[in-house]
């Protein structure tokens, strides 16, 4: 893919055929920053061939595509789908705007960039749209579900998260993949039973945390804090650390998953145990269950 300096840019943009330049960034960063005369098409968007289409129909229209700079992936994406596309003629301002501003070159702006306020407070779990996915092996298989969470609560200091709580319920426990439905209630019966998670007796579990550390160097999108706290299940309570990705969709609604596995014999459920009972051969299951948590949560009125 062709190259080119801001230097070199500057020049093609004051001779009399200047390319169409084209700003990759989002809606919010292009009101803020951007080089005099470029047009918005924003690369992490399903639609930026067509805002790229809607200014440069032709696809011989010499383009050149910027983003926010090196390491950026930003305008290399956005040259190679443009390529891809079937444009002849793209170059790539790897540099983007810190090469840009580094030059003492201009920058167009409509007012300051304006990152999202910290979120603070105490947000329920919304237990309409919050999930816990489970899934659980044997040598020879596997079977995942849901089970649906009854409550609980992020609290949130300066946008940073302080302490979480939540509560499944073990009741609303489902399966996902046998689609028979004698055997599909089969198994609820038996993951309910005493053999597994005894929900007559313990229809809820719980988890409360006792610290939450932001991971400083976490990248968006990989796991940014470590959660530390206490899971009780068939009513016996264990230490429990994971890491999870907590963000803020705006200042009144929290996000968080995380994926972790528990050992369910650590909380008294035997069944099928490799540890705890001899020549299982096929009749084996798996003591280790894996859980993929999703809350979303609202602030709360108090």
């Amino acid at each position: 893919m062709k190259t080119i300096t801001a230097r070199a840019l500057k020049d093609l943009l004051d001779s009399s055929n200047p390319p169409k330049l084209v700003h990759v960034l989002p809606e919010e960063v292009f009101k803020a920053r951007r080089i005099a005369g470029s047009c918005a098409a924003c690369v992490y968007e399903m639609v930026f061939l067509e805002g790229v289409q809607k200014v440069a129909p032709d696809l011989s229209t010499a383009l050149v595509v910027y983003g926010s700079g090196s390491p950026s992936l930003d305008s290399a994406a956005a040259a190679e789908k443009l390529a891809a596309a079937g444009y002849t003629d793209v170059r790539d301002f790897r540099g983007g705007l810190t090469e840009w501003e580094a030059e003492g070159f201009p920058i167009e702006s409509d007012g300051p960039f304006v990152p999202p306020l910290a979120p603070q407070g105490k947000f329920a779990i919304n237990t309409e749209t919050s999930i816990v996915r489970w899934t659980g092996r044997n040598l020879f298989n596997h079977h995942n579900g849901t089970v649906k969470l009854a409550g609980g609560n992020l609290v949130i200091q300066n946008g940073k998260l302080v302490s979480a709580t939540f509560t499944l319920d073990m009741n609303a426990m489902a399966n996902e993949d046998l689609t028979d439905a004698q055997w599909n209630a089969m198994l609820i019966q038996h993951l309910r039973s005493e053999d597994f998670f005894a929900v007559d007796r313990f229809p809820t579990a719980t988890f409360v945390s006792e610290s939450a550390t932001l991971v400083e160097s976490a990248a968006p999108g990989t796991p940014n804090y470590e959660v530390s706290g206490e899971l009780t299940l068939r009513g016996v309570t264990r230490p429990l650390t994971f890491q999870a990705v907590i963000a803020a969709a705006d200042e009144a609604h929290i996000t968080g998953q995380a994926q972790f596995e528990i050992d369910r014999t650590e909380f008294g459920s035997q069944y099928g145990s490799g540890k705890l009972f001899a020549f299982l051969g096929k009749h084996i299951v798996n003591d280790h269950i894996h859980l993929h948590v999703k809350i979303n949560a609202e602030r709360s009125a108090d």
